[in-house]
């Protein structure tokens, strides 16, 4: 096992987000491209996305505009993004900036069209002025450089550093056991960007609950509570948690989180439910961040087999962390943390994603629940058999299941669900 390689993967995948990434990420690719080109006047933005970005720009809202879509994405990139701020490339940005994106947008200098492109994530921004002319493309990760060329000139042609989320070999020390003693043995002194997690995805899901954001499930959830609807159990209460976070950062809200593997959602349900319930039973400060570094690293795992962006709900392998972060909460070993991956894949598997929206806060509601309950079961020894479905003997060979449906078959179903939501019948719902 390698200590240091795990430390850098944590590094490079926890990373703090100001809003939904994909939009995000067309800002920063807009910023990029802003920075080379020369003249102050620009005349033409063309903004060149593959479908998954899209149907993630549609209907989730800018932090501090009130817009959604990836037109105000990038003219925003354009008049306010700062390229050097990554996933936080919007943070600052105020009513002045709003309304100059808002009339770039009016006066028709941004132009966007799906890319023909096979890759889930790429963005393409071309930036003219009347001096100039600059590229900026981004693609596979959020904030990976592909190109920057200016004038017709590469100036840019990316660069790699630490261990590739999208090459096996160089993640070859990943396994499910190397993770398990990682988490047992950590200096914890060496997971601030855990702890970091734990902050601001904590303070989210606090926000959540506070204000009413999106569909409020979070909220609905725990007024049901207080009204004795529902139970004041670790369950509900874990679920209204980190569906707040959700419904907070679906809507705007403008604080950040500290994302996993690219994605704000993701990040909120692996670290929020192992949080609710590590204090619920009131564990040790050090054990709940062992707890939500085992669920990262889990999450990490399989999405670097799964890909960032899927025809699938990533809440799924989030939550499939969270479970096994809870499993530990409740004194689980190894045998258990595998277990309750098992119980996970042959649960909720399957659930699409149809873009990010405020309807997410659902969908990670469903899949804290289904972790929760995958946990418990666990620990009581029950697990599906392998005998079941997609399930093996092997929680690996369930992750690879799970991923031959999410990059395999589903293919089709991707530009179905771009399809319907492009071109629905009833345009009034």
């Amino acid at each position: 096992m390698s200590y240091s390689s795990f430390l850098e993967l944590l590094s490079r995948e926890l990373v703090v987000a100001l809003g939904c990434t994909e939009p995000i990420a067309v800002a920063y690719a807009a910023a990029l491209a802003r920075q080379h080109v020369r003249g102050s006047d620009v005349v033409a933005v063309d903004v060149l996305v593959s479908g998954n970005v899209v149907k993630n720009a549609m209907s989730v809202t800018i932090p501090g505009t009130g817009h959604c879509g990836v037109d105000m994405a990038a003219a925003l990139g354009v008049v306010a993004g700062d390229a050097a701020k990554n996933l936080e490339v919007l943070s600052g940005i105020g009513e002045k900036d709003v309304q100059a994106a808002e009339n770039l947008v009016r006066r028709g200098v941004i132009n966007v069209k799906v890319a023909d492109s096979d890759k889930k994530l790429y963005i393409e921004v071309n930036i003219r002025t009347a001096d100039s002319h600059a590229k900026a493309v981004v693609a596979d990760e959020h904030t990976k450089i592909d190109l920057v060329e200016v004038d017709g000139r590469v100036v840019n042609r990316g660069e790699e550093s630490g261990p590739r989320p999208d090459n096996p070999e160089e993640l070859s020390f990943l396994s499910i056991d190397s993770i398990w003693d990682f988490v047992q043995g950590a200096d914890v002194r060496d997971l601030g960007i855990v702890r970091h997690s734990i902050d601001l995805n904590g303070a989210i899901a606090a926000e959540g609950l506070r204000n009413p954001y999106g569909l409020q499930v979070g909220r609905m959830i725990q007024d049901n509570v207080a009204q004795n609807i529902l139970g004041d159990d670790i369950v509900n209460h874990a679920t209204a948690l980190t569906a707040a976070a959700a419904d907070a950062r679906m809507a705007g809200c403008p604080l950040p989180v500290v994302s996993n593997s690219g994605s704000g959602n993701q990040g909120i349900s692996a670290t929020v439910p192992v949080l609710a319930v590590g204090k619920r039973l009131g564990a040790p400060a050090e054990k709940i961040l062992r707890a939500v570094t085992l669920s990262h690293l889990i999450a990490i795992f399989i999405k670097a087999k799964f890909g960032r962006l899927s025809a699938l709900c990533g809440a799924t392998v989030s939550g499939t962390g969270a479970a096994c972060g809870i499993a530990y909460l409740l004194g689980g070993d190894a045998g258990v943390i595998k277990m309750s991956i098992q119980n996970m894949l042959g649960n909720v598997t399957g659930m699409l994603c149809d873009g990010a929206k405020p309807g997410c806060a659902l969908k990670v509601a469903t899949c804290t629940n289904a972790a929760a309950q995958s946990a418990l079961l666990a620990v009581r020894g029950f697990g599906i058999k392998p005998t079941d479905g997609i399930i093996e003997l092997s929680p690996v060979h369930s992750i690879d299941n799970l991923c031959r449906i999410g990059n395999q078959g589903t293919i089709e179903m991707d530009k179905i669900i771009l399809d319907i939501m492009l071109n629905k019948q009833d345009k009034a719902g």
